[in-house]
């Protein structure tokens, strides 16, 4: 029997393992990074053991301090979570040389399937068909597109689409590097792009006694950069005979391998019909949860039984009812989804029913790694949270997952939020149109666009104001006793503006301001504005914060979210950036130098690439010209705002 368990990873998944763990009456070690120490998952543990260091080299992929560890801290057990060490055989051999209980699959089972191109000829051999493997060095024209794919790891990371042979040279590079960098195994191979496929995959739970069980199959089609925001189960493209031959597949491919634990078989699926092999993952999966839902299990508990010994009855649960999960990250979908980083100043989702595990009845679950406050790094996945609604059919749990993240109160940082909730309302996909190139293929920009509309924004800049002059007038020390708003000189109306990425918004407005039904304080510290707005009365909840960029007022209503940034009314003198200048996005590490001093570039051509958040992002010129400074190197670690180059723009040039 597991006495102890330490938990090999970080954030949600940390937490979700913990939760099942206090449960069962495990007791849980947790190890963490420095930027790390103040997280929540941290507070949760019984015991925490510090890696010091902040990237993941230096810490979760030490595999050797993980096990010291586990050892210091009296664990008689290590579950990998996922991504890290989750699907490192030599990991895994290690924790149990060490004397220790491993959740997972035998390392064997682990290194077969880890190397993705011998996992290919191991399925193929056992009947479950596959994609051909193509050479990066041999490939010709007529094989294009295809994928470049990390032959170790998964979630996106090491994938390129290339669809001329002049760009896979480049391409395969950067897919090495970014392996390299999240899963220390720079290994890459390609295979056709069936454009147009869904991404399916099926939960298998496998015990030591030969029982293997084939939990359904999950839709895992919408995806950015290769890596899922949107799993669900059933998926709505699947009948009653390809799911059937899906799942008899996915155990044909666990039982040629000896699998045992929780696993995830994973293809694509074509239009037609046809299915190929993709991988299977060695380790519990992100979007567990729309599993457990409709099974009404838990995995997690399932993964310490059979590593403990346990039997599985010989059929799986019934499924009930239709589960949606969305991933909501820090990153901006309009600016080629770039991470966000700083600190989280409000998370709060309305409505939820239970937290890392399966509601009591259809309701919502939110599965979250973060807090109000948390300070957001650059070292790790940008995701946040994960929020799953089970309905008795997918229409309910789309209708009651995108009213959840609608309503969420998401301050501080940008999120992909707007654009989960408006793909969950899609036309497309409510009809179950959910291939792996949707967002491809519809408008992003339109997908990604503010849930807010012009006529929002402004009536919500108004109760912005509202909200801040009664602020100011209850918290002031001296003249408490004049009216709101009062000014010297009447005639004139108080004026206060805000920005909102590049617009600027002026409001005036006297007191009592014509439509202000009440301003009231709510009992989390914000302000309740309520304005009637040609007869129908709407209600704004606004939070203001003082941060490091000025003076930041969210508001929230039906009408959408809508973050303004307050105008000082004598702004301090700052230092003005260098004209011409490149700064950069977010803080990461300059992964490569593209230009030179002295050289002539169009606009939109790559300066130089960053590294944050486990990926790579281009940094490109907004305009045509000349460059004539560079200020980085490779190997640079840089902050946001830091410049990185200069170019003489073409105008300019003489």
């Amino acid at each position: 029997m597991i006495s102890r368990l330490l938990v090999a990873n970080r954030g949600e998944i940390a937490r979700r393992v913990i939760r099942t763990c206090r449960a069962l009456g495990v007791g849980t070690v947790a190890v963490c990074s420095d930027p790390d120490a103040a997280a929540t998952f941290v507070a949760e543990a019984d015991t925490v053991v510090p890696l010091p260091g902040a990237t993941p080299a230096e810490t979760y992929l030490r595999g050797d301090a993980l096990v010291a560890a586990a050892l210091a801290a009296g664990a008689d057990a290590v579950h990998p979570g996922y991504g890290f060490l989750s699907e490192n055989a030599s990991f895994a051999r290690a924790v149990l040389a060490a004397g220790l209980t491993w959740v997972g699959p035998d390392p064997d089972c682990i290194e077969v399937m880890g190397a993705k191109v011998a996992a290919k000829k191991r399925m193929a051999s056992a009947g479950v068909p596959v994609l051909p493997e193509l050479d990066p060095e041999s490939v010709m024209d007529g094989q294009l597109p295809l994928l470049v794919k990390a032959s170790a790891g998964g979630g996106g990371r090491g994938m390129r689409v290339v669809r001329s042979l002049a760009e896979l040279p480049e391409q395969v590079a950067a897919a090495r590097r970014e392996a390299e960098s999240a899963f220390g195994d720079g290994t890459v191979f390609c295979e056709p792009l069936l454009e147009g496929a869904r991404h399916i995959e099926v939960q298998v739970l496998a015990d030591r006694h030969g029982t293997v069980w084939a939990l359904g199959e999950r839709e895992c089609s919408i995806q950015r950069r290769h890596q899922k925001i949107i799993e669900e189960t059933p998926s709505p493209g699947v009948d009653q005979d390809t799911r059937d031959r899906l799942c008899a597949a996915a155990v044909a491919a666990a039982r040629a391998i000896g699998y045992v634990g929780a696993g995830t078989v994973e293809f694509l699926l074509s239009a037609t019909g046809e299915f190929h092999f993709l991988e299977v993952n060695t380790r519990l999966q992100v979007e567990h949860p729309v599993t457990e839902c409709v099974f009404g299990l838990d995995l997690v508990a399932w993964q310490l039984a059979v590593a403990e010994g346990a039997r599985l009855p010989a059929d799986p649960p019934t499924p009930s009812g239709h589960a949606i999960e969305v991933r909501l990250y820090a990153e901006d979908p309009a600016l080629d989804w770039r991470p966000a980083s700083g600190r989280l100043l409000r998370f709060a989702v309305p409505g939820v029913d239970a937290e890392f595990a399966v509601p009591p009845g259809h309701g919502l679950r939110l599965d979250s790694g973060v807090r109000d406050g948390d300070e957001i790094g650059v070292h790790y996945d940008p995701m946040l949270a994960k929020l799953i609604a089970w309905g008795p059919d997918r229409a309910s749990a789309a209708r009651r997952l995108a009213a959840a993240l609608a309503g969420t109160r998401l301050h501080g940082l940008v999120t992909n939020r707007e654009l989960l909730v408006t793909v969950l309302r899609h036309r497309d996909f409510l009809a179950g149109d959910t291939a792996t190139d949707f967002l491809d293929t519809h408008d992003l920009a339109a997908l990604a666009a503010p849930l807010a509309d012009a006529d929002a924004v402004r009536h919500s800049a108004m109760a912005a104001a509202l909200a801040e002059a009664h602020r100011r007038h209850r918290d002031r020390p001296v003249l408490a006793g004049l009216p709101i708003g009062w000014r010297n000189l009447v005639s004139q109306p108080n004026r206060t503006s805000f920005t909102r990425d590049e617009d600027t918004i002026d409001v005036e407005y006297r007191h009592p301001a014509p439509g202000l039904v009440s301003v009231t304080d709510g009992p989390d510290g914000d302000l309740h504005v309520v304005l009637d707005l040609s007869g129908v009365r709407q209600r704004f909840a606004v939070a203001g914060y003082d941060t490091d960029r000025g003076r930041v007022v969210e508001v929230d209503s039906p009408l959408g979210p809508v973050a303004l940034l307050t105008v000082p009314r004598f702004p301090d003198p700052t230092e003005r950036t260098v004209q011409g200048a490149t700064v950069a996005p977010m803080p990461g590490t300059v992964v490569r130098v593209a230009v030179e001093a002295g050289q002539r570039v169009e606009a939109g051509a790559e300066l130089l690439v960053l590294e944050a958040m486990k990926m790579e992002h281009r940094v490109v010129t907004a305009c045509g010209g000349t460059v004539a400074e560079i200020r980085v190197v490779a190997g640079q670690q840089v902050d946001a705002g830091e410049v990185l180059a200069v170019l003489e723009p073409e105008e300019e040039q003489s």
